[in-house]
């Protein structure tokens, strides 16, 4: 993704954390921002100092988008604006803890935002970069869509909704102008685990990457044309788990039973 005078990138989550992150390497890219999270305050600082540090115009929209009319809001943007041209497809929530103990109440905003929005979202992104055949959906998941833990159903099943739809997602568009990237990182230091219900702290340090080294290899991988960027995951064994299921996935539908169910 090579650096941009006139476009513009949307970003959500970006008050914070690795959204903000994002927004500052994309700034020192060349693209304007759109910078969209529910900390109207937050943002307007870090648009601020955008702007001041890089030059690049940083535009705020303050929206929560587990509310229809905020995240509607949103997907206009994204259909409308033509000189939006990436989508950093970030915001999203943790919650973890035992399932029979779940609060019914969190979890469905949990899914409202990691799911629902995600996919509204991305589906506006999609329409309009495919109508002008230019654009870079990055959405954001999490190793933790593989590499699940007990206490992690709830989270561990939106972010596997978005490898999937990512997935299906970039098939849609092989052999065209607009690039899907899935992000996978594992356990980063920011504050997205305060009160998620699972500490930060309870980690080993060597589990744990810094922000700046995991966006880092999110821009590599997008530069290097990557469909799935795992920060610290060697390149053989990314591969190995897709040859896999290239080649089990046709046995996934066929008219006779397994031999093994055969009673």
């Amino acid at each position: 993704m090579p650096p941009q005078d006139t476009k513009t990138a949307l970003v959500t989550g970006a008050s914070g954390g690795m959204g903000a992150a994002f927004a500052q390497r994309l700034a020192d890219r060349g693209y304007d921002l759109v910078l969209v999270a529910r900390n109207k305050e937050r943002l307007d600082t870090l648009a601020a100092g955008i702007t001041e540090r890089t030059g690049r115009r940083a535009e705020t929209l303050a929206a929560d988008l587990t509310r229809d009319k905020d995240l509607a809001s949103v997907e206009k943007r994204l259909r409308t604006d033509d000189a939006v041209h990436v989508l950093v497809n970030n915001a999203g929530g943790g919650l973890f803890g035992p399932i029979v103990t779940a609060d019914p109440a969190a979890a469905d905003e949990l899914i409202k935002l990691n799911v629902t929005a995600f996919t509204r979202l991305a589906t506006a992104a999609a329409a309009a970069f495919s109508a002008r055949d230019d654009g870079v959906i990055l959405n954001v998941s999490s190793g933790l869509a593989v590499g699940i833990l007990p206490v992690s159903a709830v989270y561990s099943g939106t972010k596997a909704y978005v490898v999937s739809f990512s997935q299906a997602l970039r098939q849609e568009f092989a052999d065209t102008g607009v690039r899907v990237q899935t992000f996978m990182p594992g356990a980063t230091r920011t504050k997205f685990w305060d009160g998620s219900g699972l500490e930060l702290s309870a980690l080993p340090d060597r589990a744990i990457m810094s922000l700046d080294d995991a966006v880092t290899a999110a821009f590599a991988g997008l530069d290097a044309g990557e469909s799935v960027t795992v920060p610290s995951l060697p390149d053989s064994e990314w591969a190995t788990l897709e040859e896999t299921l290239r080649a089990v996935s046709p046995h996934f539908s066929g008219a006779e039973l397994a031999a093994r169910y055969i009673r």
